[in-house]
Formats: structure tokens, sequence, C-alpha cells
């Protein structure tokens, strides 16, 4: 029998959360798994529950909620044999789409049950570290925003990106990728360990969340009447190609600014200061995913 814990953050995402006590009962195979439940209470209180659980010698730790409680749960397994699962009830759910992770409780909870374990990268930043997707300038400026915004969900998040987009000013860097330094003015700087922010955009479509490489998105300043096609490309899988876009893969990147560098780590609203460094983590956490 495998030890189980779940996660629940009772606030997340759209509501779906609330049904998942009925759902572990229904659903989960007790003939594998004897599991527990916990609920979180505050910021930051699932790392320091998953780390907890790391100690108790839980064998999987299931994250329910959206990218930010993913992020946190994952904090405290990273180098440690138990794995991270994926009960996705937020917005986005990027890391959950990749994975091939299903959106529906019932077929989440099976992806559980079959126990398919994959070990990828992690990234660390500053003094943190994250699973999936992280960046500075627009996407990091709309994060702030939809923290204070109050309703959650696709439509409310798009309206807020079209109503911010003509206001924001691509900003100056400071970018050193490897060693090789360079001065430049961008719209957004997005370093994936997927491919997806979520919704089904990506904004790295060849990136692999298992090869050693952070994928560094460029997206230089751009007209206002290129926003639809590149738009496209984000939703197509085919940003790699477009005009204002440039990916490349770095071990370690180093980023300055004269002001505090505002951003997001899987959507979470993060202030960095004055200089951001990030740096791949190689085959660092277990997790279980769908069919890949």
């Amino acid at each position: 029998m495998k030890k189980i814990l779940f996660i629940i953050n009772p606030i997340s995402g759209i509501g779906r959360q609330k049904l998942i006590e009925k759902h572990i009962d229904k659903s989960l195979d007790t003939s594998k798994f004897n599991f527990e439940v916990k609920h979180t209470q505050y910021a930051k209180h699932a790392i320091e529950i998953s780390k907890q659980a790391v100690l108790d010698l839980f064998d999987v730790v299931v994250a329910v909620g959206g990218d930010g409680t993913v992020n946190e749960v994952s904090q405290g397994l990273i180098n440690s044999s138990t794995a991270l699962a994926i009960i996705p009830t937020g917005s986005g759910n990027g890391l959950a789409r990749y994975l091939k992770i299903p959106l529906t409780l019932d077929k989440a909870m099976q992806t559980i049950n079959n126990c398919t374990i994959k070990e990828i990268d992690t990234i660390r930043i500053n003094d943190t570290n994250f699973v999936n997707m992280a960046g500075v300038g627009f996407d990091g400026h709309i994060s702030h925003k939809f923290a204070k915004h109050g309703k959650r969900g696709v439509f409310p998040y798009f309206k807020l990106v079209v109503k911010e987009f003509a206001k924001y000013k691509s900003k100056k860097y400071t970018i050193t990728i490897d060693g090789e330094k360079q001065k430049k003015r961008a719209f957004v700087i997005s370093f994936a360990n997927s491919s997806e922010y979520g919704f089904d955009a990506h904004i790295a479509p060849d990136a692999l969340i298992d090869d050693g490489w952070i994928d560094v998105c460029f997206i230089d300043e751009f007209p206002i009447q290129a926003a639809p096609a590149l738009g496209l490309r984000l939703f197509t899988k085919k940003m790699n190609r477009a005009k204002y876009s440039n990916i490349v893969r770095a071990k370690k990147i180093t980023i300055r600014r004269k002001k505090s560098i505002k951003g997001h780590i899987d959507g979470e609203p993060m202030k960095f200061g004055k200089k951001v460094t990030i740096k791949i983590k190689p085959k660092s956490l277990r997790v279980i995913t769908g069919k890949m």
C-alpha cells in the first residue's frame, strides 16, 4: 500500500476543489493507496505541508488547485523520492495540461490510480523554485493586476489582458545567458520548463520538461497591429515562428534592471528586486503523468 496525501487549496481557481473529497471516496483505488487530506490555510502553507509529507514518508502528494498550488506543493518535494500528482481545479492548469492530466476530477483521479511516474526538471529563480513557467515583463504585470482583480477564470483574465495591453510599455533589461551579455528591450521574457502558460497557450512550443534546458522566450517590442497575429501563434503552438519572438535555450540566465523587476512564478505575482538569476535543476522532481 502506498501513502498518499491530498493537499487542497479551498480558495483556488473556479471552485471544483470543493467536490474533491467526495471524488476521493468514489474514485481513488483504496486497494493501492492509504490516503489523508489536508487543507491549506494561508499563503505558502502547501510548501510546509509537502515538506512534512516527505519527512512522513508519503509516496505521493497530490496538489488540488491551480498552477500556484501546484508550484507550492512541488517546492516541498524537489530532490525527494515523493512524487507529485495533480488534480487541476484552477483556471489555466498549465502544467497539468502539459503532462496530459485530464481536467475532469474522475479522470484525473484515474491518472493517480495508474501511477505512471516521470522525472522532470525544475528551475531555481533567485531563492525559490518553480516547475512550469516564470517570466518578467507584460505577463508579470498582468499577474500582479489579476491577483487584485477578484474575479477568476479565463474571460476575466483575457479581459484584463486587453485592458492593460495598450498601456504597458516594454522595458530595458541587461541579460546574461550562459555567460553571453546583451542589452535588450522586451515586452515579455518567459522562462519555460514546459511549453505552456495555461489556457492552451504555448509560449515555447518546443520546450521539453526533462531535457535539462530552460527555453527563454523573448517577445520584442512590437506594433499594436501585430498583436492579433502573435496571439494566434500563441494558441496554435507557433510562437517559435512569430516575427517578434525569439526563443533560446540556456542553463543559467541573469537579468538586471535599475528598477525592481516585477514578474510571476506559475502565474503568482513576484517582486524579484533588481537582479534575477535563473538556473536549471535537471530531473529533480518525480511527477505522476497522464498518457504522454
